[in-house]
């Protein structure tokens, strides 16, 4: 009798879905305020500020209209002075780094100051979305229930994990595509069946908040779709995605690279939010729509009354806008912009192939609802996620086959022509896969200039072998020694078992240099490589310390790397993140 009984009371499984439950709640809450006050500051701002201006008569009028994005980045400049680090540029990036790499604690301001700062920038005209800020705004919210509960650094993963499904599927009505964007992107593609079931109830439960305020319609409606020749459409379909595929590497590339010109621009950081605001009301002039996320056009486009010409120009003026947006220091997210090109880019496909074969094809709206999901995969390469998107968004399972296939072949295009993803790319250049091994992970996020011993022992090229056994007496758990010339610089390294042949000779000990009997050929490190680097050279040489100089070609000491203490770094790091649980310390770490 006592077995039975234990088997009914709730366990731990049951306290994780109850708690996922909440958080979906309070995800779905957080989206309302969220939209609330987009919505809010857009009528404020655009619409007042457009009215007061005279935008909507045209003509002389269109020239104040960079006058309103750049009154949003005015009023950001004291939230971005107050929390510095916080507030400016396409944020996601950094919050997949806390979840995945820095133990997930995130702080309970992160949620205002998203709502904010991104209503300030997108209820401007700003280009940029909500939907990765409110990932966010859920994920903080599952954070801090984690550190309310003091759980592990692996269940904190899941609830913020879960508080990102939630928000997304109460922004989008969407709850499957909620439970894969955090499955896809947040957890990685790497996640078990308890924590599934927690982003299932937490999705559900956004969703039931989110349609018991706003209703059970979708975030914009998309017209009944059909196939009509599949012979003819379908090869057009997967010829689309690899269109979407072309597109989508453009779009990362120029994304990064005007954000990493307004990086190098030599001009205050508080100013350039500006500057990208003029820019962007510039492109508006003539192409308002690329302003905001676009949804109001994306409407049109998806009911199949897009130009042609403008939506072509539009693929490349939104791509420009995002980038002068994020780039600049404005506060958002990447995914409506993705759904706004994907729709043109579509649409534009869509009407060549309709006006090249109008009886064999659908109108180009339905290109333009495949081209949502496909454009958002190759973005993202997450294809389930946008597969499932667009499944809700239409209720059509006529949509499925093209869509797979579109988001499958973009999704393969954009990873074989640059791997990384637009989320991924400053991981990338910091030298960390978030898809390895959780152990390389760490090791990679850890910086050799962390951990490096700066007390160290040289010892001159003229120094007589006398001299370095003293140094060698003296020192407590010290067996190399960096060799230097007279300018300071490191010619090479001595250790013991450099001068063991000539202990026995007294005569040699006094005449033979350091610099004579010394190893030039030395392996070295910089402050800049990272501890997965450095185990792969002491596995590889079966050496104990390294030295790490300033860099490769000014070898200027700035310290010795042991193993141990490369070891305990990682150790220590480890338990920091709270994720002992599932990687044991180690006493020795492997480079493979």
């Amino acid at each position: 009798m006592k077995t039975k009984i234990r088997r009914i009371l709730p366990g731990e499984s049951f306290r994780v879905l109850a708690i996922a439950a909440c958080i979906g709640l309070m995800a779905g809450a957080a989206n309302i305020l969220f939209r609330t006050t987009v919505g809010l500051v857009h009528e404020t701002i655009f619409v007042g500020g457009s009215e007061l201006l005279g935008v909507a008569q045209g003509g002389l009028y269109l020239l104040l209209l960079p006058l309103i994005p750049l009154c949003g980045m005015v009023l950001l400049i004291p939230l971005s002075l107050l929390f510095p680090g916080e507030i400016n540029g396409y944020g996601f990036p950094k919050f997949l780094r806390q979840v995945n790499l820095e133990g997930g604690i995130v702080r309970f301001r992160t949620i205002p100051l998203k709502i904010l700062s991104c209503a300030l920038t997108i209820g401007s005209g700003g280009s940029a979305g909500v939907e990765g800020p409110i990932a966010q705004v859920g994920g903080a919210v599952g954070s801090q229930v984690g550190q309310f509960f003091r759980v592990s650094g692996s269940r904190m993963k899941v609830f913020i994990a879960a508080g990102c499904a939630g928000g997304v599927a109460a922004m989008f009505n969407a709850p499957i595509a909620g439970v894969f964007f955090a499955a896809e992107i947040v957890l990685l593609g790497t996640y078990e069946i308890g924590s599934f079931a927690a982003l299932v109830i937490s999705s559900a439960m956004a969703t039931v908040v989110s349609r018991g305020y706003y209703g059970g319609s979708p975030a914009f409606p998309i017209p009944a779709y059909e196939i009509v020749n599949s012979l003819v459409e379908i090869p057009l379909y997967s010829l689309m995605g690899v269109v979407m595929g072309l597109v989508a590497v453009l779009h990362i590339h120029v994304f990064y690279t005007i954000r990493d010109r307004f990086a190098a621009l030599s001009l205050h950081p508080q100013l350039k939010p500006l500057v990208g605001a003029l820019g962007l009301g510039v492109l508006a002039m003539g192409f308002p729509q690329i302003m905001g996320d676009g949804y109001h056009y994306l409407e049109e486009v998806l009911a199949g009354h897009g130009v042609f010409w403008v939506m072509v120009a539009l693929i490349f003026l939104k791509i420009a806008a995002t980038a002068l947006t994020l780039g600049s220091g404005g506060a958002g997210g990447v995914f409506a912009p993705a759904l706004f090109i994907g729709a043109v880019t579509g649409g534009a496909f869509g009407f060549a192939a309709h006006s090249l074969l109008p009886q064999y094809t659908a109108n180009p709206g339905a290109y333009a609802a495949v081209g949502i999901g496909a454009f958002l995969a190759a973005a993202t390469h997450a294809p389930l996620t946008a597969i499932f998107l667009l499944f809700e968004m239409t209720g059509n399972y006529l949509i499925i086959i093209p869509i797979m296939l579109s988001s499958i072949i973009g999704t393969v295009v954009a990873s074989r022509l640059n791997p990384d993803s637009i989320d991924t790319v400053d991981f990338s250049r910091d030298g960390i896969d978030l898809h390895e091994g959780r152990e390389i992970s760490v090791m990679k996020s850890i910086k050799v200039g962390r951990v490096i011993s700066e007390d160290v022992d040289f010892i001159s090229e003229q120094a007589n072998v006398d001299q370095l056994l003293t140094i060698f007496s003296m020192a407590r758990d010290s067996f190399y020694f960096p060799v230097v010339d007279e300018s300071g610089r490191m010619t090479g390294v001595v250790s013991l078992q450099d001068v063991k042949s000539i202990l026995h000779d007294e005569e040699l000990r006094l005449s033979a240099r350091v610099g004579n009997i010394c190893t030039r050929k030395v392996v070295v490190l910089t402050p800049e490589d990272n501890l997965h680097t450095a185990m792969a050279l002491f596995d590889a040489k079966g050496l104990e310390e390294i030295p790490v100089v300033e860099a490769e070609d000014n070898r200027w000491v700035v310290g010795m790397l042991k193993r141990s203490e490369a070891i305990a770094a990682y150790n220590k790091e480890v338990l920091r993140r709270g994720i002992s649980e599932r990687v044991a310390p180690v006493s020795s770490v492997s480079a493979e």
